[in-house]
């Protein structure tokens, strides 16, 4: 199950690579590449709010053999894609695919989870995901560069594996026993109870800048690495993703038994120097002070997911989880997708340069703002505490 989960999300960052031999294919601008991005994101958001409890009334199974059967559909459409259209059509359909995927698989490993190792379903659906961008990434910056069909062989080895995955979940036995309700499951439900305000607010900044960074990595990294600082090797596109989810994986690992609490301010900060430095190396085209800018913003990028799905968690009563983390699910992918492509409408009014360095700064200021933010409701925490002693 955890190999299928990481296999859904390579799929999805093995575009990132290829954007820019899309690009250079199809004559097409910065936005428009920023824009097929946005629609996966999309679907994915959709498919999670949608029929994210659905594996809870119809089964793992069948629900996991349908995302997997959807996402070979996508398969296909990128290895015959010829044009945009075909491109974006197959990124919603795969959006959908990873959203059903990702609930259904995360379910099923808490439903397998043995007694004696509670906890280890959450480290990895936690680690997974990260896991599968980076080396999704990865490997397809490394078959674009040195295998044949460079748009057509990472999506046919995808594939294979998809069918492998379709075998293992037929044989599979099921986790979760058929229950009523599947349709009413359909409708989503979304909410922040007003008890939880104070606690959520002041984590919003945080997610957004989060994920404002991975959009713009898995969209416009590999267009920055190739014209910015004139790395034109395709693996390259790949090692930039791979850099910043993978040590934000490494993060998620290592940081684990942390509270959540304690991670909320450090990761900010992270978060926001990593990006700092990364900036700084564009800038001044120095190719080790970006990679460096961008393993210290993976750790903020790990540290924070951990943070503030950590608080979420935590501050939900079991009554309000589902529609509590569809809320952080909304902010999230919101955060990846529309600033993505706002700095893509950017690139083409701007040059990619500018507009790398205002997405940047933009994302620092962000930061900024969730690490003060932290502050001041630590120390307000802190005074309710010793106002009954005084």
């Amino acid at each position: 199950m955890a190999a299928i989960l990481v296999l859904f999300l390579a799929a999805s960052s093995a575009p990132s690579p290829l954007y820019v031999v899309y690009q250079q294919q199809w004559q097409f601008t910065a936005w428009v590449l920023t824009v097929v991005f946005a629609l996966y994101v999309f679907g994915l958001l959709g498919s999670l709010l949608v029929v994210g409890a659905l594996s809870d009334h119809l089964g793992r199974r069948p629900v996991l053999a349908a995302a997997i059967g959807l996402e070979m559909v996508a398969l296909v459409l990128f290895y015959v894609a010829g044009d945009v259209l075909v491109l974006s059509v197959a990124r919603v359909l795969q959006g959908i695919a990873t959203g059903a995927a990702t609930t259904t698989l995360s379910a099923a490993l808490v439903d397998l989870e043995p007694s004696h190792a509670r906890g280890r379903a959450g480290v990895v659906t936690s680690v997974a995901p990260l896991t599968g961008l980076a080396l999704g990434a990865l490997g397809s910056g490394v078959l674009v560069e040195f295998g044949p069909a460079p748009t057509r062989l990472v999506y046919a080895v995808l594939l294979g594996a998809m069918v492998l995955a379709a075998v293992v979940v037929a044989l599979m036995p099921e986790t979760s026993l058929r229950r009523p309700g599947a349709v009413a499951s359909l409708r989503p439900r979304v909410a922040m109870p007003a008890h939880l305000r104070a606690d959520i607010v002041p984590v919003v900044p945080a997610m957004i800048a989060t994920w404002a960074l991975a959009g713009m990595y898995l969209s416009l990294g590999p267009s920055v690495a190739a014209e910015s600082l004139g790395l034109h090797n395709h693996l390259i596109g790949g090692v930039v993703v791979t850099l910043l989810a993978g040590t934000g994986a490494l993060a998620i690992f290592l940081l684990r038994s942390r509270p959540a609490s304690s991670l909320l301010a450090p990761s900010s900060a992270m978060l926001g120097l990593g990006t700092l430095i990364s900036l700084a190396g564009t800038v001044e085209d120095l190719v080790w002070l970006s990679a460096v800018g961008t393993v210290v913003a993976g750790i903020g990028f790990g540290a924070s997911v951990l943070a503030t799905f950590g608080t979420f968690a935590r501050i939900a009563r079991p009554h309000e989880r589902s529609a509590v983390f569809a809320l952080a699910n909304i902010i999230n992918y919101l955060g990846n997708s529309v600033p993505a492509v706002l700095g893509g409408i950017a690139v083409t009014a701007l040059g990619l340069r500018t507009a790398t360095e205002i997405y940047a700064l933009a994302i620092v200021l962000i930061t900024f703002s969730a690490f003060v933010l932290r502050l001041i409701q630590v120390r307000a925490q802190r005074r309710a505490v010793m106002a009954p002693c005084s």
